[in-house]
């Protein structure tokens, strides 16, 4: 049932490509743009090998819920972005879209999301260098959920030292690093799957922790100790590793080692959306070195499979991947051409 659960995920529009949007645009101006598929957007410092790196991040579903929160984690998964690319995350610029502000429940939003992102800011050490609002979204008075969109921007100061989300060899080891819990909570699975609306208790996003995790990923990016990273989001695990597949590259899914340490059943590992967490593959001589990193670093780091041809197995099931792209891909042009 894991990967039909993941086939219905990868149709909602939340985690739908939006390929067939982005491909009708230049994202090429000048030749300087590097990457933009993936975890954030490298775009060379012209005439040098410096690069910046560029995301926009918010989950409504978290701020609605608890507004602090889920501005708190908006801040944290821009860092993470950039953090999966090996930048160093500089600044963040926010555009915080709500309601009617004179209804005191919407001010309310707006007061505790910019206490979250002040959190937030001030522990990960991630200054707001701009901002701006949109007030008195609704429609029949009915609000918009409350959006504080983060935009965050770092620096790689060599390009060529970067990280992207794609499998690269056969074989290699796939490690989640960060803990579990198994949050379901306001998570997709939730609403798609068990149809429930959650109005509380989004994920909580421990800064310590992030901050110490995403610092062992671009140390990690910089030694060239990994092949391919990839923060852990929206949909969970399971989704995370279908963005890290290809046509070419799948993988085959252990949990054992995840079961062996935690009480959580199946759906709270594959789609429990625990933060500060990221997938990283790389080749097996390296993973005693990662290991003893990992553990002099005090970083949690769990084996979840080994990257395989093609298909993405999970016990007896299995899939290919270029079914589940056809499937990831078909929506937005189904509904807007």
């Amino acid at each position: 049932m894991s990967l039909e659960n993941l086939k219905i995920l990868l149709q909602t529009s939340d985690l739908a490509s939006k390929k067939w949007i982005y491909e009708q645009y230049d994202s090429q101006v000048m030749n300087d743009t590097i990457y933009t598929r993936g975890d954030a957007a490298i775009v060379r410092v012209h005439d040098t090998q410096k690069a910046l790196v560029m995301t926009t991040d918010c989950t409504p579903r978290y701020v609605e819920a608890d507004a602090f929160e889920g501005a708190k984690q908006a801040v944290a998964e821009t860092y993470r972005n950039i953090s999966a690319v090996g930048g160093k995350p500089l600044a963040i610029t926010n555009c915080l879209n709500f309601g009617n502000p004179q209804k005191p429940e919407i001010m309310g939003q707006i007061v505790r999301a910019i206490k979250g992102i002040t959190e937030a800011c001030k522990a990960l050490d991630y200054p707001v260098i701009s901002g701006n609002v949109s007030l008195y979204n609704e429609t029949d008075g009915k609000a918009i959920q409350p959006t504080p969109a983060i935009g965050g921007v770092g620096l790689l100061k060599d390009f060529r030292k970067r990280c992207d989300a794609k499998f690269k060899m056969l074989g290699d080891e796939i490690f989640v690093i960060g803990k579990f819990s198994g949050h379901l909570s306001c998570s997709l699975f939730e609403r798609e799957i068990q149809k429930i609306e959650s109005k509380k208790n989004p994920p909580k996003v421990d800064l310590s922790e992030e901050k110490k995790n995403s610092e062992f990923v671009r140390e990690l990016i910089g030694a060239s100790a990994i092949n391919a990273c990839h923060d852990i989001s929206d949909g969970g695990l399971l989704v995370a590793l279908f963005e890290m597949c290809s046509e070419k590259f799948g993988c085959d899914v252990d949990i054992s080692d995840v079961k062996a340490i935690y009480e959580i059943n199946e759906n709270q590992i594959f789609f429990g959306e625990d933060q500060s967490r990221y997938l990283v593959s790389l080749d097996s001589g390296m993973v005693k070195e990662f290991k003893k990193k990992a553990e002099k670093k005090g970083v949690f780091v769990l084996k979840v499979g080994v990257t395989a041809k093609e298909k993405i197995s999970v016990a007896a099931e299995k899939i290919e991947v270029r079914e589940l792209v056809k499937l990831n891909e078909a929506l937005f042009e189904k509904k807007f051409s």
